[in-house]
């Protein structure tokens, strides 16, 4: 065995065992998926209050109804409930396998955010008395994680729905600083009621008159939108089926299956590139390069604000990008020029099509699969760490940065280390349909969060799928650029509904 060998197998098993960890570690670490419903739910909420003029009233009842249901209060109230009960059971886990675990106190401040609203949500619903309690168990509860200010927030709130209401001291500014969107309005207007502010009360009521209608239009956005691409990828599969079972390999869906490309490297290069220009350039070189840095600097990321969050994370990627490529560079080199049909790029061909037709079937699938896994793990199993950034983020650099990012930078990048020269290399050892599952789920691992492999492959089988048929890297691009714009888009407007 050569030195080379040598040293390849020491880092294989090195990249292994930092990718084994990280997984491991994403299991206790809390998905964005519950964070997400939150957001819509509270989206939802502000929509319930919107009134429509009252010349189109039944038409504009309707469009309401249709997307926020007949009792969006008691549907928000159960949902509150249910997310509670699960953060319950994951921090009780949690504590079991990991009592040390940063994400216990992520789960014990979710745990009093949900108290103080469920009290509020059973206001709603008529059921004071039960708030009343609600309130009440949180302020005499013993729960570490409760800051002064949220047990002043429940003293606060059941004050004003007693009976007789007791007015605390700095009410006012209490809920104004310590609630968000619908609640924030609820508990507000709980109190100028109280106090015959009648003034300050119509002109909360007319904001969030504004807040409501902006509300819906979000909802039809993200909901109605993807909602037609959805039914549209539906359609498209059946009927892709359909032709596939009538011509057979004359079909779209078996262009190309029996063209294979010509590999002039084994399998010692493939894993190369990418235990060493990725795995290795990613989990090791980049955050040590990056850490000496800031440490020389004097700077920590952890302080830094989103927009230099921002930065930071495109840094990271740029050199992430610049170690991939310079390791795919000089591995392949010996083998230029490349057989034909390798890393192609055509943009005359039909690419556009392949990659719009490949996101819409992607859609039904990809949301299917999801909705099966957020059962198996139950908000738990991590996340993509740019994701909560994005949610929570309002400034406009830093979310054409993540978007520059998230929706060019890494669709190119992971396309080209994919489906470019990955999935075409492992064809020198199985079919092309074993090569779409194994470079899918190499796809999947790359992303660190165990809880997403499953979604990932599925993405990752259509965007083999799509370029295999198609033999053009645009297309893969394509439609993975469309995926992360879609998952961004509805992280910002979901974000700004919380105001």
């Amino acid at each position: 065995m050569t030195p080379k060998r040598i040293i390849l197998g020491i880092l294989t098993l090195l990249t292994i065992i930092l990718v084994g960890s990280s997984l491991i570690d994403s299991i206790t670490q809390p998905q964005i998926q519950s964070r997400l419903e939150l957001y819509q739910t509270n989206l939802i909420l502000h929509a319930t209050e919107w009134q429509s003029d009252p010349e189109f009233k039944q038409d504009f009842n309707t469009l309401k109804t249709n997307l926020i249901g007949e009792n969006a209060p008691k549907s928000a109230l159960k949902q509150y409930e249910n997310l509670q009960e699960a953060a319950q059971d994951n921090l009780e886990r949690i504590q079991t396998l990991e009592p040390d675990s940063t994400s216990i106190n992520q789960l014990e401040k979710l745990q009093d955010e949900l108290e103080i609203r469920i009290g509020i949500l059973q206001v709603e619903q008529g059921k004071t008395e039960k708030a009343l309690n609600t309130w009440q168990t949180f302020i005499e509860s013993n729960q570490s994680s409760k800051t002064q200010q949220q047990i002043k927030i429940a003293q606060v709130l059941r004050g004003i729905w007693s009976d007789p209401a007791k007015i605390l001291p700095e009410a006012e500014s209490t809920l104004e600083n310590n609630l968000e969107g619908w609640f924030s309005y609820q508990a507000l207007s709980r109190l100028y009621e109280l106090q015959e502010r009648q003034e300050d009360l119509q002109a909360l009521q007319a904001k969030e008159q504004q807040i409501a209608e902006q509300a819906l239009i979000k909802l039809i956005i993200i909901s109605a939108i993807p909602g037609i691409g959805l039914l549209t990828g539906v359609i498209l599969l059946v009927v892709l089926g359909i032709q596939l079972l009538l011509k057979g390999k004359e079909s779209i869906l078996a262009k190309n299956t029996d063209v294979t490309w010509l590999t002039p490297w084994d399998a010692e290069t493939m894993i190369q590139v990418f235990v060493v220009g990725f795995f290795l350039v990613g989990q090791l070189v980049v955050p040590l390069t990056l850490g000496l840095i800031f440490n020389f600097l004097n700077l920590s990321p952890a302080s830094f604000d989103v927009r230099s969050k921002a930065f930071y994370v495109w840094a990271n990627y740029g050199f992430l990008m610049a170690g991939g490529f310079s390791v795919l560079f000089f591995s392949l080199k010996p083998f230029f020029p490349l057989p034909e049909g390798w890393f192609n790029v055509d943009w005359k061909k039909n690419w556009f099509f392949w990659g719009l037709g490949g996101y819409v079937s992607a859609l039904p699938l990809v949301i299917l699969v999801s909705l099966i896994n957020q059962q198996l793990w139950n908000g738990q199993g991590g996340s993509n760490p740019l994701l909560p950034i994005a949610l929570e983020n309002r400034d406009p650099v830093a979310l054409i940065i993540f978007f520059v990012t998230a929706s060019i930078a890494a669709p190119v990048f992971e396309e080209i280390m994919f489906r470019g020269f990955l999935l075409p290399s492992l064809t020198r050892y199985m079919s092309m349909g074993s090569a779409i599952l194994l470079s899918s789920l190499f796809f999947a691992v790359a992303h660190m969060n165990i809880s997403e492999i499953i979604p990932l492959m599925t993405l990752g089988i259509v965007l083999g799928f799509v370029y295999t048929r198609s033999r053009n890297l645009l297309s893969s691009m394509l439609l993975h650029c469309l995926w992360n714009s879609g998952t961004l888009l509805s992280l910002y407007i979901l974000g700004s509904g919380s105001a």
